[in-house]
C-alpha cells in the first residue's frame, strides 16, 4: 500500500512538472502542493471501504487546508509570473530541466509522501472509536488553520494597498511573529499526526510534523525567505523585535 502511495506521487509530480514546463513556470508546484494531499487522501481512504468516522475527519480536514491553500496561492501568485526564487533557479542552473525535475519536484514529491504519512496511515490502519487524541488533534488543527488562514488574509490585503509598496508587514499576528503563516502550518499537520496516536504504533506518523516543522523554520521557509530581505535597516529592526516563527518565543 505504501509503494501505490509513492508510485501515485510520483505520476502526480511528473505531470505537475510537464505541466510547469509547458507554461514555463516551475512555482506553479506551489498551487498544487495543497492539491497532492487530496489525492492521497482520497485515494487512500477508497482503498478501505470499512466505514470509519476517523478516516472520514481527517480526509476531510485534509481537503479543507489543501483547497484553501491552492486557492490562496494562485490568487497571490496570478498574472506576477514565476515566483522569484524559481526564477533565481531558472537563471542560474545548469541542465536545468533536468535539475528542475528532480530538485524541485521529484524532492518535493518525497516530502509530500512523508509529510503526508499519517493521512495515509489513518485511512489504512483505523479500526479504533475516537478518543482523547482526536479531541486534541482537532484543537491543533483547527488553531493551524485559523492562524494560517488570517495570516495569509492579513498579509494579501496589506499587499494591495499601494501605499504599503516596498513595506515590511508588522501588524496583526505578524507583529508576534515574523512567520505566523508558516507557524500555522506546521500546526496543522501536528494536529492532523494526533489523530493516528489512538492507533498502534501511530506515534510513528510524527516524523511528518517534525519534518515540516523543520523544514519551514531551517530550510525552505524562513531562511530562504528573510534571505531576501537581509540587510534591510526596517527588516532588521523587524528581526530584533520579532519572534521568527513561534509567537513571542525568538529562540525558535
Amino acid at each position: 500500500m505504501y509503494t501505490e502511495i509513492a508510485l501515485l506521487v510520483l505520476l502526480y509530480m511528473s505531470l505537475v512538472f510537464i505541466l510547469a514546463q509547458i507554461v514555463k513556470d516551475n512555482s506553479i508546484v506551489d498551487i498544487f502542493w495543497g492539491l497532492g494531499f487530496i489525492l492521497i487522501a482520497i485515494y487512500s481512504l477508497i482503498q478501505d471501504t470499512e466505514p470509519d468516522l476517523r478516516k472520514y475527519i481527517v480526509t476531510f480536514l485534509v481537503a479543507l487546508w489543501g483547497i484553501r491553500l491552492s486557492v490562496h496561492v494562485f490568487l497571490r501568485n496570478r498574472g506576477k509570473g514565476e515566483d522569484f526564487r524559481y526564477r533565481h533557479w531558472r537563471e542560474t542552473w545548469k541542465f536545468f530541466i533536468l535539475r528542475s525535475y528532480v530538485q524541485i519536484f521529484l524532492l518535493q514529491g518525497v516530502f509530500m509522501y512523508i509529510i503526508a504519512f499519517p493521512v495515509y496511515y489513518i485511512n489504512f490502519y483505523s479500526k479504533e472509536p475516537l478518543g482523547f487524541w482526536d479531541t486534541l488533534g482537532l484543537v491543533v488543527f483547527g488553531s493551524g488553520f485559523l492562524i494560517e488562514s488570517i495570516a495569509d488574509y492579513q498579509l494579501m490585503n496589506f499587499k494591495k494597498d499601494p501605499g504599503n509598496k516596498g513595506k515590511l508587514m508588522r501588524s496583526g499576528l505578524w507583529e508576534i511573529s515574523r512567520h505566523p503563516n508558516y507557524f500555522g502550518e506546521a500546526l496543522i499537520w501536528w494536529g492532523i499526526s494526533f489523530y493516528a496516536l489512538n492507533l498502534p504504533y501511530g506515534w510513528t506518523t510524527l516524523i511528518s510534523p517534525v519534518v515540516i516543522t523543520l523544514l519551514l523554520r531551517f530550510v525552505s521557509g524562513v531562511p530562504m525567505l528573510e534571505k531576501k530581505y537581509a540587510g534591510r535597516p526596517d527588516w532588521e529592526d523587524y528581526k530584533g523585535k520579532t519572534a521568527p516563527f513561534i509567537p513571542y518565543v525568538k529562540f525558535f
